[in-house]
């Protein structure tokens, strides 16, 4: 598939099937996160991989949502804020080298037959205890993963005129 088919199969799950996910599959997506581009490739990230029942059990309680439940594993993607590059101004790009890499992992995710969905309205506070994160580690996206035991809706986009400006004429 092409990559604008790609990006038409990624959507956010939010039901998945018990089925555990490959070894094998897991290795390919989490490589293709670590190919992920960085500013600076500076690669501030930690990715914590969660599959064990107790780890499920607390991550649960970080985003409690019947739905959430059903993903046979979550990543827990966290901002390394030492290591990440700092603008000039002040501008920090850790949040969007975790975008970048996330993304990564979703659409590798969807490549290989498995669903996601991005996570931001969860309890970081309490993540970050649950799981011991030291101070620098800040947990920004959970990611569930897994077999979708649901169908992917209908894509409401905005027209492409309304979101690209094009400047000068190409030639």
């Amino acid at each position: 598939m092409n990559f604008l088919e790609l990006t038409k199969k990624r959507y956010s799950c939010r039901s998945y099937k018990p089925t555990s996910i490959e070894p094998e599959k897991l290795d390919y997506i989490m490589e293709c996160v670590r190919m992920a581009p960085s500013a600076c490739n500076k690669q501030p990230w930690r990715f914590r991989i969660l599959i064990s029942a107790d780890d499920r059990e607390k991550v649960c309680r970080c985003y409690n949502r019947e739905w959430f439940t059903t993903a046979p594993l979550v990543v827990i993607a966290s901002i390394l804020h030492d290591e990440e590059w700092v603008r000039s101004d002040g501008k920090q790009h850790g949040n969007i080298d975790i975008a970048i890499a996330t993304e990564h992992l979703c659409l590798a995710a969807a490549e290989q037959g498995l669903s996601t969905c991005w996570v931001c309205n969860f309890d970081t506070t309490l993540c970050k205890a649950l799981f011991s994160l030291p101070d620098n580690e800040e947990p920004a996206v959970m990611i569930p993963l897994g077999y979708p035991a649901d169908e992917a809706k209908e894509k409401n986009r905005k027209p492409i005129e309304n979101i690209v400006l094009t400047l000068n004429k190409l030639t």
